[in-house]
């Protein structure tokens, strides 16, 4: 994708768009996969464009360091287009496709957007207000997207999305402690490392102390709370959604069994699911919602 910006010079059929999108839904890992097998068909290629263009805009930042504002704003353009006449890059091409169909609002999008503009300006949180509102623009838009898919458009169903989406990029966090500090990125709160008297300092260093091992399993238990209020979401939908909405609150929420399991200590060792837990995870869980498998 090193030419990201550079792949629209030549418009492209909405099929072929749609095929890009799903080459690198396809080729990317994810903890679970985006557009599985569990998706409907006639569904699966609008979520491979909405995974295609939130994969992009994180994308931005790694591949155009010297440019990123710039390409940044010429993404957000391209976006604009979709509701204004023609984009050009293949992935905006089926997302101007699928935003039709659904008739998808350009405020999710916009604030993605924001998102990769905070990273630009904030690299570490000192309350988790502020971490709080950063998941309001990096996470929750996603969650939106797919429901607007699927036909859920109500605020009721977007607030319990917001729980579970705000709860998975913090369970990423808490995952990636040791990546995201390599990247120059703190995202535990600067008031929480505080009460539990562990310094930036420390992180440097990579030490495991006791108040470290207390402080990520504050911030683990804060993300299981917000799962346990998301999951109510799950009730709410029909078919495979449901069963896909689930499959991501649990796999989530394992993430974080997996960080207790580990003593809390996120820096010496990833910790992360098996391929034999995904799918004992997605059998089980399929089992448990009655086979749900219609569209």
């Amino acid at each position: 994708m090193g030419l990201l910006l550079s792949e629209g010079a030549q418009r492209v059929s909405v099929e072929e768009g749609y095929a890009r999108c799903a080459r690198l839904a396809r080729t990317r890992y994810e903890n679970f996969t985006v557009g599985s097998w569990l998706l409907p068909p006639d569904k699966r290629k609008h979520i491979y464009a909405i995974y295609a263009f939130c994969r992009s805009v994180d994308d931005l930042g790694d591949e155009h360091q010297g440019d990123r504002p710039k390409a940044i704003d010429a993404w957000e353009q391209d976006l604009l287009l979709c509701y204004e006449s023609a984009p050009q890059h293949p992935y905006m091409v089926a997302l101007q496709e699928t935003i039709r169909t659904f008739d998808i609002p350009r405020e999710p999008f916009l604030r993605l957007i924001e998102a990769n503009r905070m990273d630009q300006l904030t690299a570490r949180y000192e309350t988790y207000g502020e971490l709080e509102r950063y998941c309001r623009h990096s996470a929750n838009p996603v969650g939106h997207m797919v429901l607007y898919a699927f036909g859920y458009r109500d605020s009721e169903r977007q607030a319990l999305s917001d729980y579970t989406c705000t709860a998975l990029q913090l369970a990423n966090f808490w995952q990636d402690v040791a990546r995201d500090y390599a990247k120059g990125r703190i995202y535990i709160p600067g008031e929480d490392m505080e009460r539990f008297d562990y310094s930036e300092e420390q992180l440097a260093r990579g030490a495991v102390t006791q108040e470290f091992r207390d402080l990520i399993a504050f911030e683990v238990e804060r993300a299981r709370g917000l799962f346990r209020q998301g999951m109510e979401l799950v009730d709410t939908l029909q078919g495979r959604l449901k069963l896909d909405v689930a499959l991501f609150s649990l796999g989530g929420m394992k993430v974080l069994d997996a960080i207790e399991r580990q003593g809390y200590d996120v820096l010496s060792r990833r910790p992360t699911l098996s391929g034999t837990a995904k799918l004992r995870l997605t059998l089980s869980t399929t089992l448990k919602l009655g086979l749900g498998l219609r569209a």
